[in-house]
């Protein structure tokens, strides 16, 4: 069995207890919190029988690696997740719609990225397993519980994964500010994988080679591009707004 891991904030353990109550070992909270917030989140504790310890903010900042944690932290059970990106998409009954992220190393843009997807509905998000940022706990508090239901796949080799999605008829889209066409003008009804690249330095260029078709977002104003976060918003609700 994997060892626990933690969570914290309101929102990433919030929804561990919404969705896999019996996966939380133990909840620590700050007994200094007495909110409206904090006696929110203990009635819902309570109710998922939950054991709830208090713990100081030392030892919550310890527990956590961050200040940032509201007074709450879990120590919980590593969810099974699919066995592999084959196995995900041979489940999915509907055109896929994935997120591929080339060399986003910061944990607030995944986790902000993770939050996105999940919104949207993309059915997983891709990146490399060098050049990227795995699954921690300040991606998993930036998502806002959406680490726990968006499967994040840490792949060996970028373009060779693309490839093989492109042998499933998946269309790859990558971003770029010198593509001819925008965003909106291309077909995200179909399967699709949209690529994005790390905010400055973009995709890396066997990344961008192996793309099916290159897009860009409009920019108006004086700034050069968006945030990596933003933009997967940008692409993937593009997407949802075509499919419905």
């Amino acid at each position: 069995m994997s060892s626990p891991k933690v969570l914290f904030g309101f929102h990433a353990v919030g929804v561990r207890l919404k969705t896999f109550p019996r996966s939380v070992i133990e909840i620590y909270v700050d007994p200094t919190r007495k909110d409206a917030r904090m006696r929110q989140f203990l009635d819902r504790a309570n109710e998922a029988g939950a054991r709830v310890i208090e713990a100081d903010g030392m030892r919550l900042a310890k527990l956590a690696g961050s200040h940032g944690h509201q007074g709450v932290a879990a120590r919980v059970e590593v969810l099974k997740a699919a066995n592999s990106l084959d196995d995900l998409l041979d489940g999915i009954k509907e055109p896929p719609l994935l997120l591929v992220l080339d060399g986003v190393t910061d944990p607030h843009n995944l986790g902000a990225c993770l939050r996105v997807a999940d919104g949207a509905g993309a059915h997983a998000v891709i990146a490399p397993k060098d050049h990227a940022v795995g699954v921690n706990a300040t991606v998993a508090k930036v998502a806002s519980g959406a680490a726990e239901t968006v499967p994040y796949f840490m792949v060996t080799n970028l373009a060779r994964t693309l490839g093989e999605l492109k042998e499933r008829s998946i269309w790859c889209i990558g971003t770029s500010d010198d593509a001819p066409r925008t965003v909106y003008q291309a077909d995200l009804k179909a399967p699709v994988a949209l690529v994005l690249g790390a905010e400055g330095a973009g995709m890396r260029q066997l990344t961008r080679k192996t793309c099916d078709e290159l897009v860009s977002i409009p920019m108006r104003g004086s700034v050069e591009s968006l945030n990596v976060s933003v933009a997967s918003g940008v692409c993937l609700y593009e997407a949802l707004r075509q499919r419905t």
